[in-house]
């Protein structure tokens, strides 16, 4: 019985996945009508995407990871040392199970009544526990030159799609007049160049959620999720319903501005004040252009208002592409805010700094530590020899 009861879960489920398979790819969902799967088989020189291309993908982020990291240490590194961004060593804490409790299960920072009576109860001066808090914090916070290799990385990326989508784009009709992404739909022949163009983006988006958990987090760390998601979402369902001419055109718009942002951030690490201010303010001039003002009235208009032009019946996936692009536009400008936020601060203060990323605390490897006053220390912060040789572990 137990045999015949798995024989029997094992069917049902895989006739669960047939069923939910039918029902994704159902041809209403993504085709115009009397439109089937059966009419984009490649023929007469015409070539469509295929949705299991999309499996290739996968491979092809691991092999933007390998390229990442190769240029991260090879020239990253090189290039930060030419700015005079130095690899510092971090100084870490004496392990001490007390204070790492209090700050995994309590605070990050405690108030100084509350550091007192750590001190107390683990036989040691205020001024170590709050050295102890310092370097520990210290520790959750990439360094200057991870962050300037991450940035570099992005910049490399974004830098050479631009200008591939601008050398793929420019002599292409729906350029320049965006109703031309409908003419012939759904039977537009997909090229070499947008075949390319799609696996690197939507591979590239992949290695991004691949490295969230070792990348730098910021505080925007979840919006940043949601856009990798929608992103992956977006050009893997128009690839699937061959809306290839508008997707490549939506990719473009949010490639152009996005190095200029992590060219300014590598300055900024860099501290080249006035190179990174005059970067970031071609950012936001490029961002609020290409994403508050292109996006909506240029690919919007053609997604959701053009397509009622050439069919008085949407199809499903109308509704779902537009939503998530509606979505991208949120993001949009829930970032315009925080820009617009950092460009006011800017204006009025003077300050360029991010909202968004932890600074890293003073902590000097040379500073004396203050001599153990108290004697008996069991869960204590240790001696000052003790923590001096830890600072240079």
């Amino acid at each position: 019985m137990t045999w015949f009861a798995a024989v029997r879960a094992d069917w049902s489920m895989a006739h669960i996945l047939k069923t939910l398979n039918s029902w994704f790819w159902w041809e209403n969902i993504w085709m115009p009508i009397n439109v089937t799967w059966a009419h984009f088989v490649d023929r007469d020189g015409l070539v469509f995407p295929k949705p299991h291309q999309l499996y290739a993908t996968i491979p092809y982020a691991f092999v933007l990871l390998i390229i990442r990291f190769l240029s991260e240490r090879y020239i990253a590194i090189p290039l930060a040392k030419a700015l005079g961004i130095k690899n510092v060593r971090r100084v870490k804490p004496q392990p001490n199970p007390v204070l790492e409790s209090y700050f995994r299960e309590c605070s990050k920072h405690p108030s100084q009544s509350e550091i007192q009576g750590l001190a107390k109860k683990c036989n040691c001066t205020v001024h170590l526990v709050e050295k102890w808090f310092r370097r520990r914090r210290n520790l959750e916070i990439p360094t200057v030159l991870r962050k300037f290799q991450e940035a570099f990385w992005r910049f490399s990326f974004y830098l050479t799609s631009s200008i591939a989508g601008f050398i793929f784009l420019y002599d292409k009709p729906w350029f320049y007049d965006i109703w031309q992404t409908w003419v012939g739909y759904p039977f537009q022949t997909l090229l070499p160049s947008q075949y390319w163009y799609y696996m690197a983006e939507i591979s590239f988006y992949w290695s991004l959620l691949f490295t969230l958990g070792i990348d730098n987090k910021r505080k925007d760390f979840l919006a940043h999720v949601v856009h990798h998601l929608a992103a992956i979402g977006l050009m893997s369902g128009s690839w699937c319903g061959n809306y290839v001419r508008l997707g490549t055109l939506v990719i473009f718009v949010h490639d152009t501005a996005d190095f200029w942002l992590e060219a300014a951030k590598m300055f900024n690490y860099a501290r080249w004040e006035k190179t990174c201010n005059v970067l970031f303010i071609i950012f936001s001039i490029a961002f609020f252009i290409t994403r508050i003002i292109l996006f909506p009235c240029w690919i919007l208009r053609a997604t959701l208002y053009q397509p009622t032009y050439y069919s008085t019946t949407p199809v499903i996936a109308y509704f779902l592409f537009n939503g998530q692009l509606l979505i991208l536009q949120g993001l949009h400008l829930y970032w315009g805010y925080l820009i617009f936020k950092i460009l006011r601060r800017f204006i009025f203060l003077k300050d360029l700094k991010d909202d968004r990323s932890d600074e890293e605390e003073e902590d000097s490897v040379t500073d004396n530590e203050e001599e153990y006053t108290k004697n008996g220390n069991k869960n204590g912060c240790g001696s000052s020899k003790h923590l001096l040789n830890s600072s240079h572990q």
